[in-house]
């Protein structure tokens, strides 16, 4: 996970749950190991990016959900988000069991 140190603080907003928050890292919207290395990616705080790869896996992430608007609408990430908009947390720690 690359984290980004933006100077202005518009550009600290997650693009999924589009909260300002203080940092954001980098998401590639199609998984670097399903072809989309040079791809777009998209600003996402750390409990989004967590969450999302926690929920998904790298296969829905490329086939179903290549567009942030498109993991807005993801069925599975809905009760998170409607928790996380509401919500102040910075770090959440919910790694995928291996």
């Amino acid at each position: 996970m690359v984290r980004l140190d933006f100077s202005k603080q518009s550009e600290k907003r997650c693009e999924l749950c589009e909260r300002e928050v203080s940092a954001v890292s980098r998401h590639h919207l199609v998984p670097r190991e399903e072809g989309g290395r040079y791809g777009p990616t998209v600003a996402l705080c750390q409990p989004c990016h967590s969450t999302v790869h926690l929920l998904l896996t790298n296969r829905e992430l490329a086939r179903k959900y290549p567009t942030v608007e498109a993991l807005q609408q993801a069925p599975e990430l809905q009760k998170y988000l409607h928790w996380v908009r509401r919500s102040r947390v910075e770090h959440i720690s919910n790694r995928r069991r291996r």
